[in-house]
């Protein structure tokens, strides 16, 4: 296939997304890979498969595709000295584009795990390819040119899979069946009916059926077979920054190691649009790049974390535990880590759940920003989270009111972002206030009644959405008994746990370590834990020390 001229023109990069290599790189890289010639029409990857090969144009063009039906248009062309892919290339993710040559030139192609070997063993090089693939996902999310998701926004399987992919940062779009016309009209051309919405249109056109998470994450490579390794020296549960960190050290300390999270790697770190204290990243980095970046760094040392695997017993096997999952799973291993988090917490108010996903959200995200854009909103907190979420939603929102029911924003967030939050014109700050009621017009919403809890004075603030960060319960209900828990279901460790008398152990528990001996709990789920993501990894990396010296003590 010839492209038109006018289509030849390269893309620019503004942002990063699409640098050139230099002659010492093209040279490094080389060694590596092989030169190919091609010719125009020639198919490098193809829309909706899993391509093995990474490649960087050495002359010519190549045209990034997009194919929607019966259209193709062309998205991005590069030229020399421009590497192709994106984010899923490294995760093992089916690509949401076809790359075509343009012109006769030449590539170089190189396998995708010398490729990984080369982003982990130079870091200049490693940098610039992981920075322009986070900025790629990133546009990609913004122009919806990824999974098509079908159904009604007020259908709880709906929005079950609007958050599973927003959690799991996927690009996706959502053809509303309540508000888009032409919705039904691509239901027919599909051969769906209504009845099996909603249904997921995958890169190159495969069509599931309202599918479970676990359906739609192994379509999408994010669940795996488990490698046969029999009994696992450790097992993580959760992966927000405590378990992807204990993941990554024992991963790379040697011990086989396994890891599951029952939505997606992150946590509600995950979630975050900038955390601006975290160690070494002195402009900010955002909870999604930390955790993509993490969760390529424990594919570097032999270990992918499985999503969606929700943990649903943890029983003791013969001075072993077995972890039994919703999918029939069981982990057989010698140590856990317990690093399952938390859940949102909701506002308690009656007839709130049709709302959940179209216009109430318990996080701030790239893709709720994009749904909010030009609408006023309000935000329900006065920790980190939710100042974090008020200056990102400020960016496109005319106004962001900022909910608290306290009188003091400083007493539970952090003071730079306090004054970020004061400092933007278009945060308004409602101190000593509490949501009420969410007014609705029609199907969608329009407005919060908030009340002074000190005047009891009422008042309706406009809103099109509705931002909650209140905190979170402990995800401990699969514990089964066996761990022992605080008031609020917090996990104990250490001094708190008191002994290990009905195990006939005499030691003292170890740090972190439960009423159970070599089951350790960090994060947000232990009793007593610092919220903060900084805090997480330190425990995350500090439980693997303990593992290791808990399997030194069983020898």
């Amino acid at each position: 296939m010839t492209l038109p001229a006018q289509d030849l023109v390269e893309t620019p990069d503004p942002h990063g997304a699409f640098p050139r290599l230099t002659r010492e790189q093209l040279e490094k890289l080389s060694a590596a890979g092989e030169r190919r010639p091609v010719r125009p029409g020639e198919v490098l990857y193809a829309q909706g498969e899993e391509t093995t090969d990474w490649f960087v144009v050495l002359s010519g063009k190549v045209a990034i595709q997009h194919r929607e039906g019966d259209d193709t248009r062309t998205v991005r062309v590069h030229g020399p000295g421009r590497f192709l892919g994106e984010l899923g290339l490294l995760e093992g993710q089916p690509s949401f584009f076809t790359a075509v040559a343009a012109e006769p030139g030449e590539v170089l192609v190189i396998p995708v795990d010398a490729l990984k070997w080369l982003v982990f063993g130079d870091p200049g090089l490693g940098d610039l390819i992981l920075h322009a693939y986070f900025v790629r996902r990133a546009l990609i999310i913004g122009s919806g040119d990824g999974l098509r998701i079908i159904g009604s926004c007020y259908s709880p399987d709906t929005r079950r899979l609007l958050e599973f992919v927003a959690r799991n940062r996927l690009p996706y779009r959502l053809d509303d069946l309540d508000q888009d016309h032409g919705a039904e009209e691509l239901l027919r051309r599909l051969g769906v009916t209504v009845d099996e919405t909603p249904v997921v249109v995958l890169p190159g056109a495969r069509v599931l059926r309202n599918p479970g998470n676990a359906e739609l994450a192994a379509a999408m490579g994010l669940r795996h077979v488990e490698p046969p390794v029999g009994v696992r020296d450790l097992l993580v549960v959760g992966a927000g920054p405590g378990g992807l960190a204990a993941v990554v050290y024992a991963a790379s300390e040697g011990l086989a190691t396994s890891a599951f999270d029952a939505v997606a790697a992150g946590g509600q770190a995950g979630t975050t649009s900038r955390i601006e204290n975290y160690l070494g990243f002195p402009s900010g980095i955002s909870g999604a790049e930390l955790a993509e970046r993490s969760l390529i760094q424990a594919d570097k040392f032999g270990v992918r974390v499985a999503v969606p695997g929700e943990a649903r017993t943890l029983v003791p096997k013969d001075g072993l535990y077995a972890v039994g999952f919703d999918d029939g799973t069981e982990i057989v291993t010698r140590t856990v880590i317990i690093a399952s988090g938390a859940r949102y917490r909701r506002l308690p108010l009656p007839r709130l759940d049709h709302l959940e996903g179209t216009c109430l959200y318990y996080a701030a995200t790239p893709q709720e920003a994009r749904q909010c854009r030009a609408d006023p909103v309000a935000g329900v907190g006065g920790g980190n989270s939710a100042g974090q979420a008020a200056v990102f939603l400020a960016e496109t929102s005319p106004v962001v009111h900022l909910l608290v029911r306290g009188g003091d924003l400083g007493k539970d967030m952090s003071r730079y972002l306090v004054d970020q939050v004061h400092g933007h014109p278009r945060v308004r700050v409602h101190l000593h206030t509490e949501v009420r009621e969410v007014v609705e017009d029609g199907k969608a919403m329009a407005a919060v009644e908030v009340e002074d809890n000190r005047t009891h004075e009422r008042d309706r603030l406009a809103a099109r959405a509705l931002f909650v960060f209140i905190g979170a319960a402990p995800h401990t209900d699969w514990l089964s008994g066996h761990i022992a828990l605080d008031d609020d279901g917090f996990v104990l460790t250490g001094a708190d746990v008191g002994g290990f008398a009905d195990a006939g152990i005499s030691r003292a528990p170890l740090p972190l370590e439960t009423s159970s001996p070599g089951v350790f709990a960090v994060g947000d789920v232990r009793h007593g834990s610092v919220k903060r993501v900084a805090s997480a990894v330190g425990e995350g990396a500090m439980a693997v020390r303990l593992v290791h010296e808990h399997l030194a003590q069983q020898l």
